[in-house]
């Protein structure tokens, strides 16, 4: 792929400011450079994807904003406050929170408990019963496996649990590594309704995603990550119309 030219950034003039800002990011396992001078912004409400094929970079920014990545240079801003040295732990509590790649649940805890090792840093209880209640209405399946262990649910139900789980932290920016993998087709679209459904209620998202097409056609912006470097930004629909991104990730 030879991309065009990056287009500037979409934004919303009545925002003044990101939520999420990745400034001129690098990042090495041992003597390789994963990442090279990556910058991105996701502002308030946004769903914003990063597109890329295998062993381009996505998951490795994905773990420089949740912080098991340490960058080598530059700096991870999120609400105008440098995260880049903390712990996990304590961009959880800021606001941040994970639907992991693979959704790595619990497999031997039930569903209950899932959901509420999701909410060990909170210390509200009518908050957290708050919250099961809008689990259970995005996710009536969970309500009904409420007491089975979350090893023997199929691969899509695994997927809601693993957003449940995150959304029990009552998160400011939702991060999401890979939601479409190892889904049948018809579960990908479903995902990505309830995905789109959860932003739409006010929770900023951001999107690692190699389905380009299904990602694209919810989401507000993406940026495009080849070896390593943004080579191309835009809003969601010019990306979807532009043929270079149809070429290399959509198969036309």
């Amino acid at each position: 792929m030879t991309p065009s030219a990056a287009a500037l950034p979409v934004r919303d003039s009545r925002l003044t400011a990101p939520v999420l800002r990745v400034d001129h990011v690098d990042t090495y396992y041992g003597p390789i450079k994963t990442l090279k001078d990556v910058s991105l912004e996701i502002f308030s409400g946004e769903m914003v994807c990063l597109l890329g094929g295998n062993a381009s970079g996505k998951s490795t920014t994905m773990k420089a904003v949740m912080g098991s990545v340490r960058p080598a240079r530059g700096t991870i801003e999120f609400e105008g406050q440098r995260i880049d040295r903390w712990n996990t732990a304590q961009r959880v509590r800021t606001g941040i929170s994970l639907v992991p790649e693979a959704r790595r649940i619990f497999s031997r805890l039930t569903v209950r408990e899932n959901l509420e090792m999701g909410a060990f840093t909170r210390n509200d209880p009518a908050g957290v019963s708050e919250d099961l209640d809008r689990i259970f209405s995005l996710f009536p399946r969970l309500h009904e496996r409420l007491n089975q262990k979350g090893g023997t649910l199929s691969g899509g139900e695994q997927q809601m649990l693993a957003m449940g789980r995150a959304l029990m932290t009552r998160p400011k920016l939702l991060c999401m590594d890979e939601p479409s993998m190892g889904l049948a087709p018809a579960l990908v679209e479903t995902v990505f309704e309830t995905i789109h459904d959860i932003n739409r209620q006010g929770t900023t998202i951001f999107v690692v995603e190699q389905n380009a097409s299904v990602a694209l056609s919810y989401a507000t912006r993406g940026y495009v990550i080849r070896t390593g470097e943004i080579v191309l930004q835009d809003s969601a629909a010019n990306l979807l119309a532009n043929d270079d991104v149809r070429k290399a990730y959509l198969g036309e």
